[in-house]
């Protein structure tokens, strides 16, 4: 396909973006993310936009799901040092990985037992335990899921993790939190980065630094866990074409890594390794942010509310029974650590 053919789309994921950084801007408490993909998904439901939508943009706006959503996870890297994450000592490290174990099964089994289809059980599990929607994209190019599977969780994900913004600071006050565990609560609970900024951020500067160690240490499982859906997947589809009569080359495996998980791994590597300077950072953390903004606004310009709503009522209260599992297993660990 020629680029030229990719520009429309990708232009008007990057104005959504702006238009995203702008809501933020005017009213902080609004994570740049979440902004982003309401707006996307705002303008999915414009029916007279829905030919172009469909038609010369859509081109474009997969890419910019797709692509500029693996680039975003590959610059996401640079903010994990794995010098901060051992500082919470390995108690604490282990308690936060066997959270994000227990949590995924709890979720995936909910969404079973819920019976929501195709690969969402997977894909919502990824988002409510690891790392929201970056971790539903990188779950989906993982496994190979059908696109139509990805709505719903990450709709999901967003709609718990913009409720945790004002919920979380609300029963900080009742439950006695003092800041450092408050933000333990909150690294440990809430799915995307931007979500755990805005939430910690009402508690203040020391809740905010524990919360972000704690979520960035979270984030970290992103890359094993891909890797062992990977494999999972290589060999499921070879099991399928061995009972089949299909040729072995009619359904392309993933790879066992996946080259942006791979580059992941190399940014947390040069983040702990190298001195990099902090104007190199934030320059990183601003292109972090614009490249999954576009991608989110993209995501959600690509839904669907009707095929989105095709799980009904099971979807939200799957997702209302994980995240209330979450946040209690996750106090519990706070309160522990």
């Amino acid at each position: 396909m020629p680029s030229a053919g990719w520009l429309p789309g990708i232009a008007l994921s990057a104005v959504g973006a702006a238009a995203g950084f702008g809501i933020h801007a005017a009213f902080p408490v609004v994570p740049w993310l979440t902004a982003s993909i309401v707006l996307g998904v705002v303008v999915g439901c414009i029916r007279p936009a829905r030919p172009a939508l469909d038609g010369m943009l859509k081109p474009g706006l997969a890419i910019a799901s797709r692509r500029l959503l693996r680039l975003g996870i590959v610059v996401l890297g640079l903010k994990l040092s794995l010098v901060d994450i051992a500082h919470l000592g390995w108690i604490a490290v282990l308690a936060i990985i066997a959270l994000v174990g227990v949590s995924f099964v709890i979720t995936w089994s909910i969404a079973r037992v819920l019976k929501l289809p195709g690969d969402e059980p997977v894909l919502l599990a990824a988002g409510f335990s690891i790392c929201g929607v970056s971790a539903v994209g990188a779950m989906s190019a993982a496994r190979g899921s059908d696109a139509r599977d990805s709505g719903t969780p990450i709709a999901l994900v967003t709609l718990y993790g913009t409720a945790a913004i004002a919920v979380l600071p609300a029963l900080a006050i009742p439950l006695g939190l003092p800041a450092p565990t408050f933000g333990h609560w909150v690294g440990a609970s809430v799915h995307d980065v931007g979500q755990v900024v805005a939430t910690a951020g009402t508690a203040g500067a020391a809740a905010l630094a524990v919360a972000i160690v704690v979520k960035l240490t979270r984030v970290l499982m992103l890359a094993p866990m891909v890797a062992i859906t990977s494999v999972s997947t290589r060999r499921r589809m070879a099991l399928t074409t061995a009972v089949s009569s299909s040729s072995p080359s009619a359904t392309p495996r993933p790879p066992i890594v996946p080259l942006f998980i791979v580059g992941f791994v190399v940014l947390v590597l040069a983040r702990t390794l190298l001195p990099i300077p902090d104007a190199a950072l934030a320059a990183a953390d601003i292109v972090q942010s614009a490249l999954l903004a576009a991608a989110l606004f993209a995501i959600g310009a690509s839904l669907r509310l009707e095929r989105l709503l095709r799980s009904g009522p099971r979807a939200l209260l799957a997702g209302a029974l994980s995240w209330i599992a979450i946040l209690a297993l996750a106090l519990l660990v706070a309160l522990l650590a």
